[in-house]
């Protein structure tokens, strides 16, 4: 059987859309494949991991008059082929019994194929949607962003290597956390909904930020018992959900605001990362020390090897001194993943977490506890 196709960029973007949650290595082969589908004149790839399914769809003017067809073959050696061609080459595809042949110019290749019956695909049941609605790519990737850092990974606790998706009435809650920190951002919703709790993997959340676009274009949300379904860009995102219940993360935001001040948040970024330069990598805790004065917010790190680094910003601030440390790592973190011009800072008493906020955004929060001297 051979097909072939004017442009490989039309063969390269969709795969390229579903290359991203297979692993370098499995002990089972066929999850290292993509599953390439022809019918109806349409091209369908679909790859998994068995947690979480991608599949990118294509319309093709060259099947048109194209017979079914499945096959699958390695994602990666095809994906490296393909990239490795020039933009805009024709590519021919030839199926000659358990072998591919990829033919573009004078180049040829060979790869194996594994019988497309023993792909496993998500069972696509008639599972009651408990909740369904629409947001654009930039919201949603936007307050994913907001909150990822903040998963845990590989933790015991395996409700908390993932995120909370949270609905109550016409609002949408994000929230993280390692116990360490806790991110929480949040936004309306058109329509009403029955409250309902869904933790989304840290990689099916990971993979989304990826694909997601900065764009109004949609993205459909489904929600049932057992998964979660994204529909956007010609492609559609399945993933199992974690089951248990999240912690009464409520109870980590901090209810007063006894001393606080606001900073511009990229002079803050930035005096961190040239505070990190110091503060080694291989240090187990990168600690960050915070003196917060009248006007003056004053960082500093040492290392092993007594090496030093000092910072200091101005702030309006004219309460009692503040003298904290906390993981400069987590620090420039959720400020990285912030698009707001200034931050506000704030402490219950001067041992407390910090609660980061946005002056122009209450829908945000994000807590982080001190490191102990």
């Amino acid at each position: 059987m051979k097909l072939t196709i004017s442009d490989r960029d039309l063969l390269f973007k969709p795969l390229q859309t579903v290359s991203g949650i297979v692993e370098r290595r499995h002990t089972l082969p066929i999850l290292l494949n993509v599953l390439i589908s022809i019918r109806d004149g349409k091209l369908a790839l679909v790859t998994t991991d068995l947690e979480i399914e991608v599949e990118a769809t294509s319309n093709i003017p060259e099947l048109e008059n194209q017979g079914s067809l499945q096959m699958t073959v390695s994602v990666r050696k095809l994906q490296d082929i393909l990239r490795a061609l020039p933009s805009g080459s024709p590519v021919e595809l030839i199926r000659s019994e358990n072998r591919l042949q990829i033919v573009s110019g004078k180049s040829r290749f060979s790869l194996q194929l594994l019988p497309a019956e023993d792909f496993p695909r998500m069972a696509k049941d008639n599972e009651r949607c408990d909740a369904s609605f629409t947001l654009t790519q930039q919201i949603l990737k936007k307050h994913l962003q907001r909150v990822s850092h903040a998963m845990a990974q590989q933790d015991l606790r395996y409700y908390l290597n993932g995120t909370l998706l949270l609905i109550e009435d016409n609002k949408l809650m994000l929230v993280a956390t390692d116990t360490h920190r806790l991110a929480i951002t949040s936004f309306d919703l058109d329509g009403q909904f029955e409250k309902s709790e869904t933790i989304i993997p840290r990689k099916t959340v990971l993979e989304l930020i990826r694909q997601l676009e900065d764009s109004d274009k949609p993205v459909i949300v489904e929600i049932y018992s057992k998964k979660i379904c994204f529909h956007f860009s010609d492609a559609v995102l399945v993933s199992k959900v974690i089951s248990g219940k999240f912690i009464d993360f409520r109870r980590a935001i901090p209810q007063t605001s006894v001393f606080q001040f606001d900073i511009n948040r990229l002079d803050f970024l930035h005096a961190l990362q040239r505070t990190a330069i110091i503060s080694s990598s291989n240090d187990l805790f990168r600690n960050v020390h915070l003196n917060i004065t009248n006007g003056k917010l004053n960082i500093s790190a040492k290392n092993k090897e007594q090496e030093e680094a000092q910072e200091e910003i101005e702030i309006v601030y004219s309460n009692e001194t503040i003298d904290t440390s906390f993981n400069i790592v987590y620090l420039m973190e959720v400020l990285n993943n912030l698009d707001s011009e200034h931050i506000r800072c704030s402490f219950e008493n001067m041992q407390s977490a910090i609660l980061i906020t946005l002056p122009d955004d209450d829908q945000f929060n994000h807590v982080l506890m001190p490191m102990r001297e």
